[in-house]
């Protein structure tokens, strides 16, 4: 793969801007698009450091492909200064991937506004807005938005309610937009198994690892190349809309 990089990054200019594009998944999102020639734009909150690091990485192999736009999503007055952003940098954008993700416990009885507020605003409205933003200029260059929701959304996880509810709205807003958009933007979705343990680890045991890792048919969680691989097979399927991929090993047939 690392060998294609500079081959490929030339290949047809389209720019992807890739949400919490900085670390974990959303980095090996970003490489791997970058490796297939696509531009990248990554975005972060508050990793700003990660994020320029990976920008030069991926500079140094194939020049002005890659730049960094810092922003809190939950300020989704400010959204359309990413679709800007794509814009001063490349002159377009072709694709948004809705990655970046609050993802922490909410018992019953602990629900508030502020968790309200971040698991909802991160994994729903943050991307319905952005998708509006972006809306007219992925309809000029019959682009594409992709967004990453999860196979627990029918078989939920105890103590993750809200956040199941924002991935539930969220492939909503997949299958609605695909319908609303069409013929010019198509819209999917992924949605992973386990890929990356949380670095809460508190949200998941060690048993409940050890359990979910023996479950999985294809005997091992994800990595951010297997979500990667499919995000880019859906930017490049042109009679695919409205699909929410499962990419977990075969977890979702055994759950």
């Amino acid at each position: 793969m690392v060998g294609m990089v500079n081959m490929a990054a030339t290949r047809h200019g389209k720019v992807a801007l890739v949400t919490g594009g900085a670390r974990r998944v959303g980095a090996g999102i970003v490489r791997y698009l970058h490796a297939q020639g696509w531009r990248v734009m990554i975005h972060c909150r508050g990793s700003r450091a990660e994020a320029e690091a990976l920008a030069g990485s991926l500079n140094t192999g194939s020049a002005d492909s890659a730049a960094v736009v810092a922003l809190d999503l939950l300020q989704t007055d400010r959204l359309p200064e990413l679709v800007e952003a794509c814009l001063a940098a490349f002159g377009r954008i072709d694709a948004v991937i809705n990655n970046a993700s609050s993802f922490f416990a909410t018992p019953v009885g602990s629900y508030t506004d502020a968790a309200w507020h971040d698991l909802l605003g991160s994994n729903l409205k943050a991307p319905l807005f952005l998708a509006q933003a972006a809306a007219a200029e992925l309809r000029r260059n019959q682009g594409v938005i992709i967004s990453i929701a999860d196979i627990h959304v029918d078989r939920p996880h105890p103590e993750l309610t809200l956040y199941t509810v924002a991935k539930a709205g969220l492939v909503a807003m997949t299958r609605s937009l695909a319908r609303e958009l069409a013929p010019d933007v198509r819209v999917n979705a992924v949605a992973p198994g386990s890929n990356l343990w949380p670095e809460d680890m508190a949200v998941f045991t060690e048993a409940e690892r050890a359990r979910i890792n023996a479950s999985i048919p294809l005997q091992r969680i994800g990595t951010p190349d297997d979500l990667a691989q499919a995000i880019h097979f859906l930017l490049e399927a042109p009679y695919l809309t409205g699909v929410v991929l499962p990419v977990d090993g075969g977890r979702s047939v055994v759950l």
